[in-house]
C-alpha cells in the first residue's frame, strides 16, 4: 500500500515536473519568438524629446514660445525629490528594486482580475514598463505588446540607470492640457516651477498618468481630489511626507489655473504679433519645422520692445486716421443672439466666444463690447474686461456723427446722429476711453473699427541689420499676414536712389544735367508716355533736383541712358529683387518688392555701401545651451581689453562686402537729404540728420516713405490689400512721414544720430543748385550747392554734359526757374500786394502706367 502510495505520489511529481518543464519551454520559446526584430534599447539613449523654443527680446524677456508638445525637459538632478517621490508613490513603490518589472505586482493584479470575474482589471506596469511602451512600443492592449514589454523593460534595466530611466518618464508623460512631462505640466496646473509645488500639487500631477481627461480640476473637482487624497497616502506610507503634512494637504483645496485660483502663464506672455511669428516662419524654414517646434531652442530677437510698441502706436495712429477720414462705419460683422443678452454671466461668456480676427485683443486701449439696448440716443453696451456700474456704459450720439453706415447692398446710409443709425442691439463692436490730455480723466467710451486700409512699419540698425521693431498690419490677431515680409508692392518712387546710385557710378555727378521734358516709348502694350507728378516739364534740370522733386521724366531719361541692364545689376546687388525685368517703367518703381528687401538696402546706403543681411535673430541656441546660429560675424579687437580708455568704444573689424564705392553712398546720402530739407519729404521733423525718399505710385494705390539717421533705417508703407486708390490728397509725403515722424522722435532719444560719415579721397565743390553750374570755392547763398565728389567726376555744368538719354528734348520748355516749386500753378497777387503761386494739383486721371513718384 505504501509502495503504491509512493508510486502514484511519484507519477503525480514526474508529471508536475514534466509540465512545468513543458511551460518553461513553452514560455522561454514565446519570450524567444517576440525577442526578435524588437526595437533597440539604444534609441533612449539618444532620446531626445520635443520640447518648447522660447523666444526672448532684447532685454532678456520671454515673449513667446512654439510648440507642438508643449513639454519644458528638465534633468533628473533639477528635478526635486518631492515630485519623483509622489510619482514612484503613486506608479511604482518599489521601482528602484524590481529588475524592470514587478512579479508581485502583476501576481496580484492577476488575483485581483480572477476574484473580480474579470471585471476590476488594473494594471501592474512599472515605470520602466510605461517608459518603454511610451518611447518603443505601441499603446495597443495587447498579450503580444505586454510580452515585448516586459522583456523590453528587462533589456532596459541593464543599459540606462534607474535615475535616467526615471528623467525619461517624468520628461515624457502626457498630463492632460497638451502638457508633456511634469515641468510643463506644473506650469499649466499651477502656473509654478517644479522646485514651488507643494505636497499636494505634486500628487496631484503624479495622480494624473492614469486618467488626465477625468480627472480636470474643475469638470472632475472631486474625483480629482479625491485621487489626489489617494496619492498623498502613499506617500506618507512610503515615508515621503510625515502625518501633519498628510492631514494640511488632503484637507487644503485643490486650486489651479483652470479654476482661476492662478493667472495662466500664456496671459503673462505679451500677445503674439508679426515679429515672433516671422521668426517662426523663417527659422522653421532654416532649422526645419520639426527642429524649431520640437527642438527647445531658444532664441533671442534683435526686437526692442519700446520702439515695437511705438511701432504699432504710431502705424495703427495713420491707419485709423485714413480710415475715420472716409466716414464709414462696417463694424466687426459679428453679433450676439438676444437670449444671451438679458444677463451679465451670459452676454460675458459669448463676447468671449468672439474670435480674435472679429473683434482683436491686440490693440493697446481697445476693447470688445457688445450692445446691449438703447435709451435716447444713445446705445449701452457691456465691455469686456470692464465692469459694470450702477449708470451703465454708453456710446453717446456726439461720438457717431463722423460716420455713414455701410449697408448690405454696398451703400452708404445718411450721416448717423444718433447711435442707431450705426448699431442695433446685438452687435459687437471695438471701443476706446476718450480722456482729457490735460488729467487723463474719463470723458466717454468711443466706437473704434479695424480700417480697411492697410500697412506696415520696420525699423533697423543700419551697421548690423538688426530689426529693431516690425508692425506688419493694423493688428496681428486681426489678419497674421505681415505686410512687412509678404506683401509684394510696387516701391514707387522710392526704388529711384538705386537709379540715382548707379549713375554716379557710371560717371554722372549730382550737377549733371538732365532735360525734363516729355517722353513717348512705343511699348507692345502701346504708346507710354510717363508724366511728372505736377504733370508738368521743367526742362535741364541738376540731377540732384530730379531726386529732391522725384521727377520721373528724369529718372526715365537717366535709366534710357545707362541702361536699365546696369540699373537692373545694381537692384539685384542692393538685393531690392531677385530678378528685375528691364522694362523703363522698372526705373520708376513698378516692379513688386517687399519692405523687408528694401529698407535693407536703404541700410547700405546709411552705412557707407556695405552689406549688410537684415535680421530678427541675434542668437539661436539649442536645448543644451550650445550657440548654434550668430548674426553678428563681426571681430571686436578691443572687447577684451581691461584697460579701454573712459569714453572710447571698442574697435569692431568688419569683413562687409562693398557694395558701392563709399563716396557714391555718401552723394546718395546727400541728394536724399535734400528731399528732407527741399523735397518730398520735407514733412520730416527731427533733431538729428536725416535722409530719405517718398514714394507714390500711380492712383496713390501705394505710398511709402522710407528714411534714416546715422544709426537707425525705417520705412512706412500703406495701402488695401487688394490695390485700389487711396485718393487724390495720398502722398507718401503725407501719410507715412508723419508715421516716420512719431516713431523716429522716441527712437533718437535713445540712439541718438550724428553726422553723416564722410568717406575719404573725395573733394568738396561748390555748385548752382538750379543750373548746375560751378562756382567758386568762396561762393555763399541759398542757391550754393556743395558737393563731395570722387576724382575725375566734376566734368558736370551747364553745357559740359546734358543727358537727354535719346528722347531729345523738345522745343519751347521753360527752364527751371531758381526759386520755383514743382508745384506749378497761377501766379496771382494778393490783396496785401505781395506775390502768390496757387499750387496746380496733380492730375492723377492722366498719369499713364509707370508714372510713379
Amino acid at each position: 500500500m505504501v509502495r503504491f502510495i509512493l508510486s502514484s505520489i511519484g507519477g503525480v511529481f514526474s508529471w508536475v515536473v514534466t509540465g512545468l518543464v513543458f511551460a518553461a519551454l513553452t514560455i522561454g520559446a514565446i519570450f524567444w519568438i517576440y525577442s526578435r526584430d524588437l526595437p533597440s534599447t539604444d534609441q533612449l539613449a539618444q532620446y531626445r524629446p520635443k520640447t518648447i523654443s522660447r523666444i526672448y527680446n532684447g532685454n532678456g524677456r520671454l515673449i513667446d514660445e512654439f510648440a507642438e508638445q508643449r513639454r519644458l525637459f528638465v534633468p533628473s538632478q533639477d528635478i526635486p525629490d518631492l515630485v519623483k517621490g509622489a510619482f514612484i508613490s503613486a506608479e511604482d513603490k518599489n521601482f528602484y528594486y524590481h529588475p524592470g518589472f514587478d512579479p508581485r505586482g502583476i501576481a496580484s493584479a492577476v488575483i485581483t482580475a480572477v476574484k473580480s470575474g474579470g471585471r476590476d482589471v488594473r494594471g501592474a506596469s512599472t515605470i520602466t514598463q510605461q517608459v518603454t511602451k511610451n518611447l518603443l512600443l505601441s499603446s495597443d492592449r495587447k498579450i503580444e505588446r505586454k510580452i515585448k514589454e516586459l522583456i523590453l523593460s528587462s533589456r532596459i534595466e541593464h543599459v540606462l540607470s534607474k535615475d535616467r530611466i526615471l528623467e525619461l518618464y517624468l520628461n515624457e508623460i502626457y498630463l492632460g492640457q497638451n502638457s508633456y512631462g511634469v515641468a510643463a505640466a506644473a506650469q499649466t496646473y499651477f502656473d509654478k516651477t517644479l522646485s514651488e509645488l507643494t505636497p499636494g500639487e505634486a500628487a496631484y500631477l503624479a495622480a494624473l498618468p492614469k486618467a488626465p481627461a477625468a480627472l480636470h480640476p474643475v469638470r472632475d473637482i472631486e474625483k480629482a481630489r479625491l485621487r489626489r487624497n489617494y496619492v498623498l497616502r502613499r506617500m506618507f506610507e512610503d515615508g515621503r511626507i510625515d502625518k501633519a503634512m498628510l492631514d494640511k494637504e488632503q484637507a487644503s483645496p485643490l486650486k489651479s489655473v483652470q479654476n482661476g485660483d492662478y493667472p495662466p502663464f500664456r496671459e503673462q506672455l505679451p500677445p503674439r504679433d508679426y515679429f515672433t511669428d516671422e521668426i517662426r516662419r523663417q527659422l522653421s524654414k532654416s532649422f526645419g519645422r520639426e527642429e524649431f517646434f520640437g527642438g527647445g531652442l531658444t532664441i533671442r530677437a534683435t526686437v526692442n520692445p519700446d520702439l515695437q510698441a511705438l511701432a504699432g502706436k504710431a502705424l495703427q495712429r495713420a491707419l485709423e486716421n485714413y480710415d475715420r477720414g472716409l466716414g464709414i462705419w462696417r463694424g466687426t460683422g459679428a453679433k450676439i443672439a438676444q437670449d444671451k443678452l438679458g444677463d451679465e454671466a451670459s452676454w460675458r461668456a459669448a463676447l468671449a466666444d468672439i474670435p480674435t480676427n472679429k473683434a482683436p485683443r491686440d490693440v493697446v486701449g481697445w476693447h470688445p463690447a457688445v450692445v446691449l439696448g438703447f435709451e435716447g440716443n444713445s446705445a449701452r453696451i457691456g465691455i469686456e474686461g470692464i465692469q459694470e456700474d450702477e449708470d451703465g456704459h454708453w456710446i453717446a450720439p456726439e461720438d457717431v456723427t463722423w460716420a455713414r453706415k455701410l449697408k448690405d447692398d454696398g451703400k452708404l446710409g445718411p450721416r448717423a446722429k444718433k447711435a442707431q443709425d450705426l448699431l442695433e442691439t446685438g452687435d459687437v463692436v471695438e471701443v476706446r476711453a476718450m480722456t482729457k490730455d490735460s488729467d487723463g480723466s474719463f470723458i466717454r467710451w468711443t466706437l473704434r473699427q479695424v480700417p480697411k486700409v492697410e500697412g506696415a512699419f520696420m525699423a533697423m540698425d543700419v551697421n548690423t541689420g538688426r530689426v529693431l521693431a516690425m508692425q506688419g498690419g493694423f493688428s496681428y490677431q486681426s489678419s497674421v499676414f505681415n505686410r512687412a515680409t509678404q506683401a509684394e508692392r510696387q516701391p514707387g518712387s522710392n526704388f529711384k536712389p538705386f537709379v540715382y546710385a548707379a549713375a554716379l557710378d557710371s560717371g554722372f555727378s549730382p550737377e549733371t544735367i538732365v532735360v525734363d521734358a516729355p517722353i513717348e516709348v512705343n511699348t507692345p502694350q502701346g504708346m507710354w508716355r510717363p508724366k511728372n507728378a505736377s504733370n508738368r516739364f521743367y526742362g535741364p534740370t541738376p540731377m540732384r533736383t530730379g531726386l529732391e522733386h522725384s521727377r520721373n521724366l528724369m529718372t526715365v531719361r537717366i535709366a534710357q541712358e545707362i541702361g536699365m541692364d546696369t540699373i537692373a545689376a545694381y537692384a539685384e546687388k542692393f538685393g531690392v529683387y531677385d530678378d528685375m525685368r528691364e522694362f523703363l517703367a522698372n526705373a520708376l518703381g513698378a516692379q513688386e518688392t517687399t519692405m523687408f528687401r528694401l529698407i535693407s538696402a536703404y541700410a547700405m546706403f546709411a552705412n557707407g555701401g556695405e552689406r549688410v543681411e537684415p535680421t530678427l535673430v541675434d542668437r539661436v541656441q539649442d536645448r543644451y545651451g550650445r550657440t548654434i546660429y550668430r548674426h553678428d560675424t563681426r571681430t571686436c579687437d578691443t572687447c577684451d581689453d581691461p584697460n579701454l580708455p573712459e569714453g572710447r568704444g571698442p574697435q569692431i573689424t568688419s569683413h562687409r562686402e562693398q557694395i558701392i564705392d563709399p563716396i557714391t553712398a555718401y552723394q546718395m546720402i546727400s541728394l536724399m537729404q535734400g528731399v528732407i530739407k527741399r523735397g518730398s519729404g520735407s514733412g520730416v521733423n527731427l533733431s538729428v540728420p536725416v535722409a530719405g525718399k517718398t514714394g507714390t505710385t500711380n492712383d496713390a494705390k501705394d505710398v511709402w516713405f522710407t528714411g534714416f539717421t546715422s544709426n537707425i533705417v525705417a520705412s512706412c508703407y500703406m495701402g488695401y490689400d487688394n490695390p485700389r486708390s487711396l485718393g487724390k490728397h495720398a502722398y507718401g509725403g503725407t501719410l507715412c512721414v508723419p508715421v516716420f515722424n512719431e516713431f523716429m522722435k522716441e527712437a533718437v532719444k535713445d540712439f541718438g544720430g550724428t553726422n553723416f560719415k564722410v568717406p575719404p579721397g573725395g573733394t568738396w565743390v561748390k555748385f548752382n543748385r538750379y543750373t548746375g553750374e560751378r562756382l567758386s570755392d568762396s561762393a555763399t547763398g541759398e542757391f550754393v550747392q556743395a558737393e563731395y565728389l570722387r576724382p575725375g567726376q566734376d566734368m558736370s555744368g551747364l553745357g559740359a554734359l546734358v543727358v537727354d538719354g535719346g528722347f531729345g528734348m523738345g522745343v519751347n520748355l521753360p527752364l527751371f526757374a531758381q526759386g520755383q516749386s514743382d508745384e506749378g500753378g497761377q501766379t496771382i497777387t494778393t490783396s496785401t500786394g505781395k506775390t502768390k503761386v496757387i499750387p496746380k494739383k496733380a492730375d492723377f486721371g492722366t498719369l499713364s502706367a509707370g508714372g510713379l513718384y
